[in-house]
C-alpha cells in the first residue's frame, strides 16, 4: 500500500476519533497527517513524511493554542434570573412616582415602584431606568 493511502487513512480515523470526542488534539493530528499525505504524493521519502507531520503538528499546536488560552481565560457572562434580570431595564411611568410610591409599565408588565432618590417627583408617562428591585417594587430614576 502507498504511504499517502496510509496517512489518508490515518486522517480520516483521527478526524472521525475527533467528532466523537471534541478535543482539539485529534483535529490536530488529523490535520498533520493530512499534510503528511500530502507530502507522501509529491514522493517525499518517509523520514521527511515524518517531519512535514510533526512540523505541520508544530505549527497547528502553535495557531490553536493562543486562541483557546485567550477563551480559557475569559469567564463566561454572568446571567442574572428573575427580577435581578430586571435591573438596569428601561420603564414608563404609568402614574406619578414619588418618594414612597407610584406605578411603572416594566418587561409588559404593571409594577409598584418609587423613586430611588427620595426628594424626586417623576411624571406619568417619563421614562426611568431601573436602579434596583426590592420585593415587587421597583427603585427607579429618570433617565435624562
Amino acid at each position: 500500500m502507498d504511504d499517502w493511502v496510509i496517512w489518508l487513512i490515518l486522517a480520516v480515523v483521527l478526524g472521525v476519533a475527533e467528532i466523537f470526542t471534541l478535543t482539539t488534539a485529534l483535529g490536530l493530528l488529523a490535520g498533520a497527517s493530512l499534510f503528511a499525505a500530502l507530502s507522501a504524493v509529491i514522493g517525499l521519502p518517509v523520514p521527511l513524511q515524518l517531519l512535514v507531520f510533526s512540523g505541520s503538528l508544530v505549527a497547528g499546536v502553535a495557531v490553536v493554542r493562543p486562541i483557546a488560552k485567550r477563551h480559557m481565560l475569559r469567564p463566561p457572562p454572568a446571567q442574572r434570573f428573575g427580577v435581578q434580570a430586571l435591573v438596569g431595564k428601561t420603564a414608563y411611568v404609568t402614574s406619578e412616582v414619588t418618594g414612597r410610591d407610584g406605578r411603572i409599565r416594566l418587561a409588559g408588565e404593571e409594577w409598584s415602584a418609587r423613586a430611588y432618590d427620595e426628594t424626586l417627583v417623576i411624571p406619568e408617562g417619563a421614562t426611568v431606568d431601573v436602579i434596583e428591585i426590592e420585593g415587587a417594587t421597583a427603585l427607579v430614576y429618570p433617565r435624562e
